[in-house]
């Protein structure tokens, strides 16, 4: 079954915005404030890389919830996790971004959100952090865990 419509959070003044299943990918505007909505972050299928410079516009600026992923290429549950977001992001397209920050190469971002042990999963929504969870966790858990994003 296709989805017809999605629910898009203006950046700009938070208003939310359907948009038709057919007009994704296409450029839309705000009912409220008709700034400019890139409704293209709709189709994202995979979890989008995130670092300190670009964290403000890809997470907390997010038209949707966001799952971001702190995690660092030597950790072994972490690695285990990556298949499991993967196939989060396919499910929650259009729904939930799915993103990933090396905290490694991103400590500002990992200090700001006092990221002590990885994996740890945090969760955003309108630009505040609602939920977080630590350790490789199964992907049913997750996802009862986000179900009121969903």
């Amino acid at each position: 079954m296709k989805k017809n419509s999605y629910l898009f959070r203006c950046p700009e003044c938070a208003t939310r915005n359907k948009i038709p299943a057919e007009k994704v990918g296409d450029r839309a505007v705000c009912g409220k404030c008709k700034a400019a909505l890139d409704t293209a972050q709709l189709l994202e299928d995979r979890a989008v890389i995130v670092t300190d410079g670009d964290f403000q516009a890809k997470v907390l600026r997010s038209p949707l919830p966001v799952l971001l992923d702190c995690w660092a290429p030597w950790c072994g549950p972490c690695k285990m996790m990556g298949p499991v977001l993967d196939e989060l992001a396919r499910e929650w397209k259009g729904r939930v971004r799915v993103c990933k920050i090396n905290i490694d190469e991103n400590q500002i971002t990992a200090n700001r959100f006092q990221v002590q042990s990885i994996p740890t999963l945090l969760v955003f929504d309108r630009g505040i952090q609602k939920d977080s969870m630590n350790g490789a966790l199964p992907k049913h858990q997750i996802a009862t865990r986000m179900a009121s994003y969903l």
